[in-house]
């Protein structure tokens, strides 16, 4: 025997409602709990070609992915001589992943840059891989930041501790080495 339970509203402990019902399976939330936009900017963007030295900040060889089937979503990111502006305030995901291939005894560097001056600039997250023997991998290193103010709030990428023979690779058709932007939700 299955028992169902036919409710019209939920509420919450002081009487309001939380969610109503038509009866006819369509649901909503009363408007205190209602969610409009979820996420509204997102955004991912890549390296077109391989680095080989020392890069400070990465520059050049960026692009907005553009295979078919990708989206994003707002107005996403602009860059400038390697300084990333945001599009809005808010909390923001910030992720890089970077492809590499480093000779024994060096390892390779991408870093995470932020500023909320517009001037002075901290790492605060680093991807690197290396040391010791050649490998081939891949590594990763993610910040949430509390963009407040889209003038003063920056960010940059610096790739660096790149021996002869290292490399961190960059392809216009796949992401290789990528950097991905997400709004998370209000400041």
């Amino acid at each position: 025997m299955t028992s169902i339970l036919k409710v019209d509203q939920l509420q919450d402990s002081g009487g309001n409602a939380i969610i109503t019902s038509d009866g006819a399976g369509n649901i909503t939330p009363a408007s205190a709990f209602a969610t409009t936009n979820g996420i509204t900017e997102a955004d991912q963007w890549r390296l077109t070609a391989n680095i080989t030295s020392d890069t400070s900040p990465i520059t050049s060889n960026l692009e907005r992915v553009d295979n078919t089937g990708f989206g994003y979503i707002g107005t996403g990111m602009s860059v400038s001589s390697g300084i990333w502006t945001f599009p809005s305030t808010g909390i923001y995901l910030i992720r890089v992943i970077g492809n590499y291939s480093t000779v024994a005894g060096d390892n390779a560097v991408i870093d995470i840059n932020i500023t909320t001056d517009n001037s002075s600039y901290t790492q605060v997250s680093v991807a690197d891989e290396g040391s010791g023997n050649s490998l081939s991998s891949k590594s990763v290193c993610e910040f949430l930041f509390d963009v407040t103010d889209t003038a003063n709030c920056k960010v940059k990428f610096n790739a660096f501790s790149i021996a002869a023979g290292t490399i961190i690779y960059g392809n216009t058709d796949r992401n290789d080495t990528s950097f991905t932007f997400i709004r998370l939700g209000d400041t």
